[in-house]
């Protein structure tokens, strides 16, 4: 049989956190507790939602997914986030009582990534962030939704960190050079992804994560990662190489669509509880105790 290559990088992932095992330690271990202490706040579990964008109304349901999984993440007591949207439809969000980040666009009209951000602070956001991983397209400069997208600098970041009170998260980065970068212009987070493989052989998130979390040492960046989370053995495994926390995405898609609300919520209950039982059975008993003395490489 022909070999033949494969450049999508959700296929890598999820091939190398497959290949991450996890070994048990039973003596001595007590339930596990999965809260966490985020940017201030207390919250159920490491466990976050994705800033997904242009979400529909699924089966002909009143509010779009959008606000369907904010308001699961208010009920589940976990940080949400949202993508790219025109601030009324933000503002529905941030109305569920969800704690919200709003993640921006890089667009091309710089005026617009200023006005999004501070909109997203004067309703109540919980934090304000970039996207730093839709910059480029195909054919230089991404068009999204009819949106140009344009190059953002160092100095841009430090000057949208400077417009706000809020916490500021810089998506999508996927290397130690950006993460220190995001630190140096004042980032309290990074979500650290290759946005659902835009780049062909992306390294997976989970392999750079601990050489970040060195590089971060002492800096006070939170890290959360995503790409191909989809359970509790998988934020177990985020965790344990470094990241803070972990956000799901298209797993939950389908409880979304089925089931609104009620679905996305028993969806990341069940993350939840099987990273419970993971960390109960590997002796860790609280989340900022996981450490990767427990994994496995084959």
């Amino acid at each position: 049989m022909a070999y033949t290559r494969q450049a999508d990088a959700n296929v890598i992932t999820q091939q190398y956190m497959d290949s991450i095992l996890i070994e048990s330690r039973y003596i001595d271990s007590v339930k596990a507790n999965t809260e966490i202490e985020f940017l201030g706040e207390t919250f159920s579990m490491p466990v976050m939602t994705p800033a997904f964008s242009h979400l529909s109304n699924y089966n002909g349901r009143e509010k779009t997914g959008l606000e369907e999984y904010s308001e699961a993440a208010r009920d589940l007591n976990i940080l949400n986030f949202c993508g790219m949207m025109e601030n009324d439809q933000f503002k529905k969000l941030v109305d569920t009582g969800a704690k919200t980040i709003r993640i921006v666009k890089p667009y091309a009209d710089n005026g617009k990534v200023k006005d999004q951000m501070q909109f997203a602070e004067s309703v109540g956001a919980f934090g304000i962030g970039m996207d730093i991983d839709h910059i480029f397209g195909n054919d230089g400069y991404d068009v999204v939704v009819g949106e140009e997208m344009s190059f953002q600098t160092s100095e841009m970041l430090r000057s949208y960190v400077e417009l706000t009170k809020l916490p500021f998260v810089v998506k999508g980065v996927l290397s130690v050079a950006d993460a220190v970068k995001s630190a140096d212009i004042g980032a309290k987070a990074i979500i650290v992804s290759h946005h659902h493989g835009r780049v062909p052989y992306a390294v997976p998130p989970m392999v750079v994560l601990p050489e970040i979390k060195d590089a971060l040492e002492g800096r006070d960046v939170k890290i959360i990662v995503d790409c191909g989370i989809a359970t509790g053995a998988d934020v177990f495994k985020a965790l344990a190489l470094g990241a803070d926390a972990a956000a799901v995405g298209r797993s939950m898609l389908p409880s979304l669509e089925s089931q609104g609300t009620a679905g996305v919520c028993e969806f990341i209950k069940g993350v939840g509880n099987e990273l419970r039982y993971i960390m109960s059975s590997t002796g860790f008993e609280n989340v900022s105790d996981i450490d990767s003395s427990v994994l496995y490489q084959v």
